[in-house]
């Protein structure tokens, strides 16, 4: 097999990319640098893991991650393809097995006849066509180098992972199985709270030790709205983390036969049970702190904590100054570089939030490289889509406001006529995506 594209990173986007690339007959070189040289976050050697939550968030089809899913889905989306082979029960989400998973994305990318996986640490930009999907974790070799061609300043924000408690460690006489409004198979563990123990719990979180950044850290940090950590989103005010993850809306505490004040949620992480995270609880405590304060949770009293949060660095390129809506480099600045005209980014440092983001962002790259070798025009998916959208805003929204984005409805134009009532106004959203999606693909 004669490799024609190299794609650097073993995450969601990467293998998508490659993934998609080798499906259009070219061949491709995938470079993942563990389990040679390890990450922060990373615990094995397989492609695509889970470093964060399970979920990949909604899959009901009037939300905004749902229909990016549904999208992906009929494009014919690797990593979902292996999401719904390895999920787990989460209401009206998709939560997977995290093990089952990456070993399933791993075994599918190393059995394909036009992928070769290079375990090894690319420390410079390819030469040939490329996709750099390194993630949020990019070795500083790579990110020096990727300063070096772009010229711009890399921007920095920490993201933060919630703790994993086992099951059995849980006090079900205070904890209660529901979902929010009835949906699902009462998938999720809620822990309710009184008005005197949130309130209590507020306090001791606001006032715990957090691990310190490094001073060029504290000079960098730039937090995700999206994925906060907990006690800072605490400190923002007493009703923040009420009116946030820890809503009680859509709940009812079988003790009381009312809504609670408030309600930690559980998740299940794994497909045997055994492990559940705590939603929203993204965090940057010190590990004894995370014990001391997450025990006063009611029913986590007693809580076996199998993974205690923590924080590390994001790394993304300011994506509006540098990439086209096909995630690749403008023309212009690639061969300023000397590195071509075929650099394409995918993932979180191209700017696109969350797992499903990533995934798309990936499929895109991998495609519009693919066309690059096969001299094809780029493709660019409408806005109307999801993905599109996604595209679309971080190759153009103002460059001095940029921050990495997830997939919502707000990015995509508006409908015409307009829909008032909102959860009409999504699924008329989601119907007419689907629609362009189709006639994209038809045209092709």
């Amino acid at each position: 097999m004669s490799t024609v594209i190299t794609v650097v990173g073993g995450g969601l986007a990467g293998s998508e990319a490659a993934w998609q690339a080798a499906e259009r007959g070219v061949g491709v070189t995938l470079y993942e640098m563990r389990p040679h040289k390890m990450t922060p976050a990373h615990v094995s050697d397989r492609l695509a893991e889970l470093v964060c939550s399970n979920s990949l968030g909604s899959d009901l089809p009037d939300r905004a991650a749902g229909l990016l899913k549904a999208e992906l889905r009929y494009l014919g989306s690797l990593v979902l393809a292996c999401a719904d082979d390895t999920r787990v029960p989460a209401g009206g989400a998709l939560a997977v097995d995290r093990e089952l998973f990456a070993a399933e994305v791993t075994r599918r990318i190393e059995a394909h006849p036009r992928i070769r996986v290079v375990r090894k640490e690319v420390t410079a930009i390819p030469q040939g066509p490329a996709v750099i999907a390194t993630g949020p974790l990019t070795s500083d070799a790579l990110a020096e180098g990727i300063a070096a061609l772009t010229g711009q300043e890399h921007l920095y924000f920490y993201d933060a992972l919630a703790p994993i408690v086992a099951a059995d460690s849980i006090d079900m006489a205070v904890a209660f199985r529901a979902s929010r409004y009835g949906r699902g198979d009462a998938d999720y563990v809620n822990c309710p709270m009184t008005e005197e123990e949130y309130d209590r719990f507020v306090e001791t979180l606001v006032a715990a030790e957090r691990i310190p950044l490094h001073e060029f850290e504290r000079e960098d940090a730039r937090f995700f709205e999206g994925c906060l950590p907990v006690e800072v989103l605490a400190a923002r005010g007493r009703d923040a983390l009420a009116f946030g993850p820890l809503r009680p809306v859509g709940l009812t505490d079988p003790r009381t036969g009312r809504r609670p004040y408030a309600v930690v949620q559980l998740r299940q992480d794994n497909l045997a049970g055994t492990l559940y995270n705590i939603v929203g609880f993204q965090t940057n405590l010190r590990y004894g702190e995370q014990e001391q304060v997450f025990r006063l949770i009611p029913g986590l009293e007693q809580a076996e904590f199998v993974r205690y949060g923590h924080m590390h660095r994001n790394t993304f390129i300011n994506a509006p100054l540098l990439l086209e809506p096909t995630m690749r480099l403008r023309p212009a600045l690639a061969l300023s570089g000397r590195c071509g005209r075929g650099l394409f980014f995918a993932g979180q440092i191209s700017g696109v939030e969350g797992y499903v983001g990533s995934v798309g962002s990936g499929w895109v790259a991998g495609v519009n490289a693919a066309r690059f070798i096969l001299e094809q025009e780029p493709l660019a998916l409408p806005r109307t889509t999801m993905l599109g959208a996604l595209c679309h805003y971080v190759s153009h929204v103002d460059p001095a406001a940029f921050q990495p984005m997830k997939a919502n409805f707000g990015l995509l134009p508006p409908l015409d006529p307009p829909v008032r009532n909102k959860r009409k106004r999504h699924r008329a959203y989601a119907a007419r995506a689907m629609v362009d999606l189709k006639t994209m693909n038809n045209e092709q």
